[in-house]
């Protein structure tokens, strides 16, 4: 094989990979984690990316003409990116904040390839052509699930705010919509504007059709806002055309008939109202989260708390509210997300990002577009594809004040495809922006990529054995034998999850025949002999595993409340008492820590602020299924009075 041929064939593996990843990430479940196993598929994604860092660097060495395409939006993304990096060394809990520079990178590689490799007006068709089919098949799934009330995805039911509503390979239907969001006017460009053949222009009309419908039935009103905003743009446009407006009106039309058809038409389901109502309640939620965001944000202005660190940082700032008891993951809006955890400097950067893309799209559009004749319009995919690209990302930019969106990595790795697309096409403005890097300048910048991929290679080994580590130990019951070895094993991969740490000291605790919890002992009381030497061997090592936990996060009152349950145990009960009273500080309005407190006063015999705290407990969760230690201390506490009052 020729220098000229393996460079060739190493950009087809390129493609290939960036098809795999675009592929995968929306059918394992968006590459959200999985409430059922604790396997990152994410991992998948990270591998791909490796290869394709390892498939440019063969592709600089064997070809001494290939060049570097760099646009103006470049210089903003390296300076994100260069940030993130800063400003993962200065977070409080190094392994959260890792995680998220892991993934900062992984999109910044995926950009990067993208632009250099894929540039070619056939490589982007391709992309652009899978992706809409991808997308057409999570629609009709989502389609499906609306129809029949179909609440399982991969075997896994859907939170109960989400069920019979179209969420597709996604658990949560807000995703979906976005998701799809960013392909339809790409499907809509393609469709009416595009040189495709006419058998090829159907199938890409009804992909687009199916997306649009697809989107419907998510039930997700800033889902709808944003498609609708963009699909106005897209529409004013074609109207501003002479040879397209009869198919802007059309397009109208057609997509007004779908949507009526799915909300106002006898045949569908007769709950899609309720659906509805129900959707609102459960999303209104977010209103809440804003607040306690921008309070973090006051708190951290300049560079926020750290890299992911709004969940870790949300129990000091939670309100006393029944509805945000879950823990809320992100900030359920980019922007504000972004400044709790990066901060105005990060916002700004980000913000430079999204300025610097429309920039290029209005710069370029000149270049790109073909120009009418009296016969017609010149049809033009590059104009296609900048103009898609562009709308898709406008609605990722609208959904994005009301979703995590870009914390969902399905949807940031297909926002970040779509930027990288129309961002290449910068190189027809001019050819100032392609750069030949011949040796020796091309050793720093193969040094660049081997260090990338050297780095992302590292930490996805090591994360891969403990994600591999973790899923095995999920599976085994909570105080078994099997889940502490396989818990043992993933801190032996990675020893700098807090989780893991405490998962560790809750399993001994548990193994020493505490309280678990629900409320009730996990060992006969008569024990055999030697019991209570082991029970005591096992509590102080469970408080060392506890020790270590709260040192990697010192925001989580899990750790001190797993310590302070154990030294209760122990009969060292002031010193519990201290623990105690630093959990209830870093979490004041939590139902699980407020039954700890409670608990811990029970064990000390103070039967009137245990039941305070059991009271407070259940006004926050009401549910004796996911809060059951309240409910029965209260019962025990109740007898024992009775039985006093009796005697």
């Amino acid at each position: 094989m020729d220098t000229e041929q393996l460079d060739k064939g190493c950009e087809w593996g390129i493609l290939g990979l960036v098809l795999a990843a675009l592929a995968w990430s929306p059918v394992a479940f968006g590459l959200a984690p999985s409430p059922t196993s604790g396997f990152d598929s994410f991992l998948i994604v990270q591998w791909m990316m490796v290869a394709v860092l390892g498939l440019w660097m063969v592709r600089f060495c064997v070809n001494p003409k290939h060049r570097l395409l760099w646009p103006p939006v470049c210089w903003p993304i390296l300076g994100t990116v260069l940030y993130a990096v800063v400003r993962y060394v200065l977070s409080d809990i190094e392994y959260v904040a890792r995680q998220e520079l892991l993934h900062v990178l992984v999109y910044a590689v995926l950009f990067y390839g993208v632009v250099h490799n894929l540039h070619r007006q056939e490589a982007t068709q391709i992309v652009g052509v899978t992706v809409l089919f991808l997308g057409m098949a999570l629609a009709l799934f989502a389609i499906y699930q609306f129809l029949t009330g179909t609440d399982l995805v991969w075997g896994v039911l859907k939170a109960e705010g989400f069920r019979k509503r179209g969420s597709g390979t996604f658990l949560n239907p807000n995703h979906l919509a976005c998701y799809l969001g960013l392909m339809l006017p790409l499907g809509m460009t393609f469709t009416l504007t595009g040189r495709f053949e006419a058998l090829q222009k159907i199938f890409l009309g009804y992909a687009s059709l199916a997306i649009f419908a697809g989107i419907a039935v998510t039930v997700s009103r800033a889902g709808w806002l944003a498609t609708g905003v963009s699909l106005l743009v897209l529409v004013f446009w074609l109207l501003r055309q002479r040879d397209y407006w009869k198919r802007g009106l059309a397009v109208l039309l057609v997509l007004g008939a779908i949507f009526t058809a799915i909300y106002w038409k006898a045949e569908m389901p007769p709950e899609r109202h309720e659906r509805f109502e129900v959707a609102r309640q459960v999303e209104d939620a977010r209103f809440l989260l804003w607040p306690v965001a921008i309070s973090i944000w006051k708190d951290h202005p300049w560079i926020g708390a750290g890299l992911g660190h709004f969940d870790a940082r949300f129990r000091q700032y939670r309100p006393e509210d029944l509805e945000l008891q879950d823990p809320p993951g992100r900030a359920q809006s980019d922007y504000l997300n972004t400044l709790a955890d990066w901060g105005l400097v990060g916002a700004l950067l980000m913000q430079a990002c999204v300025v610097a893309f429309f920039y290029q799209v209005f710069t370029v559009w000149k270049f790109v577009q073909r120009s009418q004749s009296d016969l017609g319009a010149k049809r033009s995919n590059k104009s296609a594809v900048v103009a898609g690209g562009a709308l898709g990302l406008t609605a990722l930019v609208i959904f994005s004040t009301f979703e995590s969106n870009l914390h969902v990595p399905a949807n940031a790795l297909l926002a970040v495809t779509l930027m990288a697309l129309v961002a290449a096409h910068h190189r027809f403005a001019s050819e100032r922006y392609w750069h030949t890097v011949r040796w020796p300048l091309r050793v720093p910048v193969l040094i660049g990529l081997l260090g990338a991929a050297g780095y992302l290679g590292w930490q996805g080994w090591r994360h891969t054995g403990e994600s591999s580590w973790m899923a095995k130990a999920m599976a085994r019951p909570e105080g078994s034998e099997e889940r502490l070895t396989a818990l043992r094993n993933a801190w032996v991969a990675e020893d700098r999850n807090p989780q893991t740490a405490y998962l560790i000291g809750e399993t001994l605790r548990l193994q020493g025949g505490q309280p678990g919890t629900d409320g009730k002992e996990t060992k006969e009381t008569k024990e055999p002999k030697g019991a209570k030497e082991t029970g005591k061997a096992l509590a102080q090592e469970a408080i060392r595993w506890f020790q270590k936990s709260a040192a990697l996060n010192r925001y989580d009152p899990s750790p001190l409340v797993g310590e302070g349950m154990t030294l209760d145990a122990l009969g060292e009960h002031p010193q519990a008492a201290t623990l105690f009273e630093k959990a209830g500080k870093l979490d004041p309005n939590g139902f699980s820590t407020e039954a700890a407190l409670g608990w811990h006063y029970y064990q000390v015999q103070d039967y009137t602020n245990a039941v305070k705290r059991f009271q407070r407990s259940q006004s926050l969760m009401d549910d004796e299924k996911r809060n059951p230690i309240p409910f029965s201390y209260l019962k025990r506490i109740e007898a024992k009075q009775r039985g006093s009052a009796q005697k």
